[in-house]
């Protein structure tokens, strides 16, 4: 990267918002110039958020404005989806690189997106223009990208998890079900139902079942890699922790296959991918904490001829502003670990 890239985070206020300052704070390729937020416009980084004190000294939210953009090169988009597609055609048109976080560009096909997100798609005719932002998959196509689609946390942690036995042809793609445990954070920054300390604490909860909004997100890719569409059955989790993914994938084998082996053709699939962790371990989200790092494990049921595929990440990390600031890198030809070498926090 020569030099350093001129950049900006609009929507900064949120989770994945802050996730990003604080990933960008320690950046050496980044010169944050503007960030945006409605709630806490005219207010200094440290006073909005007091664990960011000091750390952007003379930083101060603004409200969305354009002009504010002129000088930036690349642009963060940390807002709720509809509210991206309003503001990406206009960066495009201006010429700057876009690394969108919400869900408005994650999906090919428009009507896709207006079935499962329920509001029209404004913005159709930049769909082609997006590169899904999974590395791990399309890490050449990202680094000549003018805007890219940040994927969501669960089909990132699904994804990764069952890449490898679609692309080796070695399960029954119809036979996919992914069941994902997810901390409070996953929901946003927001005071709803059922999201406070004292409703979630003490439990376990399933949601959006049987229709996620991202699980046409995680057909799509998958799809993708096996060559045929398919249909994924999937259950989300609510569960009483701040942080972190845990995916469970099963999916029937199409013949007999050994553990060690499933763990050598994982390991040389990721080989080159820095974030992607294998191992003969069962992952858990402890291990990931505030990192960009997927940890990844395969188990072998020979008594149901069934694999079980399991991932876990930082859902505000790998599934978010890291994985965000992962693509920026790729996009500005930079090493792909710039900025996120971090070891995952323990205990």
């Amino acid at each position: 990267m020569a030099g350093t890239v001129r950049t900006a985070v609009v929507g900064a206020s949120g989770y994945i918002g802050v996730e990003t300052l604080r990933l960008l704070h320690r950046h050496p390729g980044v010169t944050l110039i503007a960030i945006t937020s409605e709630r806490y416009a005219e207010k200094a980084v440290g006073e909005a958020f007091p664990a960011l004190a000091g750390l952007f000294p003379g930083l101060v939210f603004r409200k969305l404005d354009p002009a504010a953009l002129a000088e930036v090169e690349l642009v963060f988009l940390a807002l709720p989806h509809k509210e991206s597609m309003e503001v990406v055609p206009d960066l495009r048109k201006a010429g700057k690189r876009v690394v969108d976080l919400s869900a408005d560009y994650r999906l090919h096909d428009w009507r896709a997106y207006e079935e499962w997100y329920g509001v029209p798609h404004t913005s159709k005719e930049l769909l082609a223009e997006a590169v899904y932002g999974l590395p791990e998959l399309h890490r050449d196509a990202i680094m000549t990208a003018g805007l890219v689609a940040v994927p969501g946390c669960y089909p990132t942690g699904a994804i990764l998890a069952l890449a490898p036995l679609l692309a080796h042809r070695l399960i029954d793609e119809q036979g996919i079900i992914v069941d994902a445990k997810t901390g409070i954070s996953g929901a946003g920054r927001k005071p709803d139902l059922p999201y406070p300390f004292p409703e979630a604490n003490e439990g376990v909860t399933p949601y959006g079942v049987p229709r996620h909004r991202h699980l046409p997100e995680m057909e799509q890719e998958l799809s993708a890699l096996a060559g045929i569409p398919l249909a994924v059955s999937f259950v989300p989790h609510l569960t009483p922790m701040t942080r972190g993914i845990l995916t469970t994938a099963y999916a029937p084998l199409h013949g007999p296959a050994e553990q060690a082996a499933l763990l050598d053709l994982y390991r040389e699939y990721y080989r080159g991918a820095p974030f992607v962790r294998v191992s003969a371990a069962l992952p858990s989200t402890r291990n990931v904490l505030a990192s960009n790092y997927c940890d990844v494990s395969v188990r072998v049921d020979p008594r149901t001829r069934r694999v079980i595929a399991l991932s876990a990440i930082d859902n505000l990390v790998k599934g978010g502003a890291g994985q965000g600031v992962q693509d920026m890198n790729l996009m500005c030809g930079s090493e792909e670990t710039l900025g996120l070498e971090g070891a995952p926090v323990f205990p």
